[in-house]
């Protein structure tokens, strides 16, 4: 039986790339299926096509084409659930119910901007007697969106939908480790009639040619990336070549602080879900627990047996409670730093490789104590299930600690007084901010980060403007 090819959707038509790519399952290390690995060739086509869809159709003035075209894609989605999870899951390694929820995720943001697209938020006035000036939000132009494989669906949906709700054409990067993934994502777009060919146009890559194009090129006009804070800083100092806009969420080192007053009953899943889900390959993963000292020895006796506890297994298996990381390479690169972590602090729990002489990605969940916030562990982003533990004195300590690394994504505060974390949550450098809660966010608030987690902001009607642009009209009138 022959394996799944993937190819990428380009002015409406199916294109292969200049090599062949095979995709390897995370929970064997055996290939999934090939895809067609395209280049700057193709991103020279997709910048082209999208140029071309956006000065040439009415999209970017037809506001209800807009949002009768996202949520018919949202249908077409829904549709293909079932199969676009069950390849998720197999394809990254993220329990199936975890997959199922990126998906039911990405069709929700999909309906929110359907009908977001038909708001406007312009303003109005009379300036002067017979003066009247007005701005009109109008979209920027190309849309050059870059994936990172972690959520691949619910992040391409998350730049994708505010773009085209906006009026930009896109031209969409997306990541090779995700490969049959994409092209199910591909074909979904492509059987969506009310978007226009050329539209949306995406490629897979495993280089690095056709990204950097989508950045560089005077042929796009804002970038959408969602990725490292190192290629961040990169697409950054590119753009600035033709002063394009930059909506760019990079990464965190979430620190979950639990106060003394905190219930431990309630936090110690959530705390174990914040290490655990997608493996802890997510930007707001709960890399870091805070206790407060009078609790110190419970909480860390509690997180020990819990992680301890956790199932690493296959993603589609009932009785898994973690699924593989992406890829060998990337489970021997987080089990070599956290046998580094033993040289500066305690490990509580060593997880390590499920399989130390196979070919999967399993690695089990790993827990290291420290005391000095400028710890490696504490200050690099592993994308992986490993979280430091760090003891605090009181809210002042707390803060500093928190505020130690250059990220600035998300924190958590337990506390079980009312007004305590509303004092913690106003001093912590994070834009957003869970009480007593983890990893929730919703479709009309917007998430970004602060410090080197990022700039500008998606989701929520902010989501939107990061593809418009604001034009100022002023009218004076004749005078009878």
């Amino acid at each position: 039986m022959s394996l799944p090819h993937a190819r990428n959707l380009i002015d409406g038509q199916w294109h292969d790339g200049h090599a062949t790519g095979t995709s390897l399952a995370p929970a064997t290390g055996r290939p999934l299926g090939t895809y067609a690995d395209a280049g700057a060739v193709t991103a020279r086509a997709a910048i082209d096509a999208a140029r071309s869809a956006f000065t040439t159709t009415s999209w970017s003035r037809d506001r209800t084409a807009r949002s009768r075209a996202l949520a018919e894609f949202a249908d077409r989605m829904v549709a293909r659930h079932s199969e676009l999870a069950a390849l998720l899951s197999q394809e990254n390694g993220k329990r199936l119910p975890e997959a199922e929820g990126e998906i039911g995720a990405a069709i929700a943001k999909l309906r929110y901007y359907a009908a977001l697209a038909l708001t406007d938020t312009g303003r109005a006035a009379e300036t002067a007697p017979g003066n009247y000036s007005f701005t009109l939000h109008q979209p920027a132009g190309v849309a050059a969106v870059i994936v990172p494989w972690n959520s691949p669906v619910i992040l391409a949906v998350r730049s994708l939908a505010p773009a085209l709700a906006a009026g930009c054409a896109v031209a969409m990067k997306m990541p090779a480790q995700t490969a049959l993934t994409n092209g199910l994502l591909y074909e979904i777009i492509a059987k969506t009639e009310a978007l226009p060919p050329g539209l949306v146009n995406a490629f897979t890559e495993s280089g690095n040619t056709g990204a950097p194009l989508l950045v560089s090129d005077p042929g796009t006009d804002v970038i959408s990336y969602t990725g490292s804070t190192t290629v961040g800083r990169v697409i950054m100092a590119q753009a600035a070549q033709h002063l394009k806009a930059c909506s760019l969420e990079l990464g965190g080192k979430t620190p979950m602080i639990v106060c003394d007053d905190a219930d431990l009953d309630a936090a110690v899943p959530v705390l174990t879900a914040a290490v655990t889900t997608f493996a802890g390959q997510f930007c707001m993963a709960g890399s870091r627990i805070l206790v407060q000292r009078d609790i110190a020895d419970a909480l860390r006796t509690r997180m020990t047996a819990a992680l301890d506890a956790v199932v690493v297994g296959p993603g589609d298996e009932p009785a898994t409670t973690m699924g593989p990381v992406i890829d060998r390479a990337a489970a021997q690169r987080i089990d070599a730093l956290v046998a580094g972590a033993s040289a500066y602090g305690t490990v509580l729990v060593r997880g390590g490789l499920l399989n130390p002489q196979g070919e999967d990605a399993y690695l089990r969940p790993s827990l290291v104590e420290v005391e000095d916030p400028a710890a490696p562990l504490v200050q690099q982003e592993v994308f992986g299930p490993v979280a430091t533990f760090e003891v605090f004195d009181d809210e002042d300590d707390a803060v500093r600690r928190a505020n130690a690394t250059e990220f600035g994504l998300a924190a958590s505060v337990w506390s079980s007084d009312v007004d305590r974390p509303l004092r913690l949550a106003a001093r912590l450098d994070a834009g957003t901010v869970w009480i007593n809660n983890w990893g929730i966010t919703y479709d009309q608030f917007e998430e970004g980060g602060l410090k080197q987690s990022g700039v500008g902001r998606l989701n929520g009607a902010r989501g939107l403007t990061e593809f418009q642009e604001i034009k100022h009209v002023v009218h004076t009138a004749r005078v009878s």
